[in-house]
């Protein structure tokens, strides 16, 4: 189902609570993406931000608190239904299969689509905005460079089509060089039509590219506002910025 309200989000998330076992790791948030949007969710480690993640995309299930996603509830719906409906996620780690070739792994992001040509078309345009992708489609993905394995995570997430894509610390031990190439992509990638939802490590480089951003400290959402306007504060320049 479509969102045709215009005026409502693509994703809404209220009063969210998640626990691991006994631990408390999500402790009432509430966010918005709304459609075109780069949203941003920074914060220390361990601070909830992959987990919050992980329970939009149905990893993990919310103790309470709504997920909607294009006016429909998606809490508690299994991981591989709520890619049917238009999300996917890069995991954190990248998670790509090694002992799978490149193209198998960007196969395998297609799984819930049976519309051949659709699939071939998604593949061409991944080939685009990854040409080392196609130049190494027969080599194990397990070979790549650290570089290589995130660009075909995000090829790999983009064959199911997402209208929401969830980004895990897409930085991750990565050179500065790769860190901007793979920054740019993003940008690009929205620039297309696809609305993200972006944690990471590397608040300046994601408050860059946002829109909006919200800060989570300990499971708590601290502060929310327009990316810029916090990269500029003071309060958010101390804690996550080094300045």
């Amino acid at each position: 189902m479509t969102n045709t309200n215009t005026n409502q989000p693509l994703l809404k998330v209220d009063n969210l609570h998640v626990y691991y076992g006994a631990i408390h790791a999500i402790k009432g948030i509430s966010l918005e993406v709304n459609q075109g949007e780069i949203v941003t969710l920074i914060g220390a480690n361990g601070a909830g931000k992959s987990t919050t993640l992980r329970t939009i995309s149905g990893l993990l299930k919310p103790k309470e608190g709504t997920i909607a996603f294009e006016g429909q509830p998606i809490g508690g719906v299994p991981a591989h239904e709520i890619v049917k409906r238009g999300i996917s996620q890069v995991p954190e780690g990248r998670r790509i299969f090694a002992d799978m070739t490149v193209m198998e792994n960007l196969d395998l992001g297609a799984f819930t689509r049976s519309d051949k040509d659709g699939i071939k078309a998604d593949l061409k345009t991944v080939f685009e905005r990854f040409p080392r992708l196609e130049e190494r489609k027969e080599q194990l993905a397990g070979t790549l460079s650290g570089g290589e394995q995130q660009m075909l995570a995000m090829g790999r997430a983009l064959m199911s089509r997402p209208r929401l894509l969830l980004l895990d610390e897409p930085s991750m031990g990565l050179a500065p060089l790769l860190i901007r190439e793979i920054f740019s992509i993003i940008v690009d990638i929205n620039k297309t039509g696809t609305t993200v939802l972006l944690v990471e490590q590397n608040a300046n480089m994601a408050l860059s590219i946002a829109h909006r951003a919200y800060v989570l400290e300990t499971g708590r959402i601290t502060l929310s506002g327009d990316a810029k306007e916090l990269a500029a504060s003071e309060e958010v320049r101390k804690a996550y910025l080094g300045g």
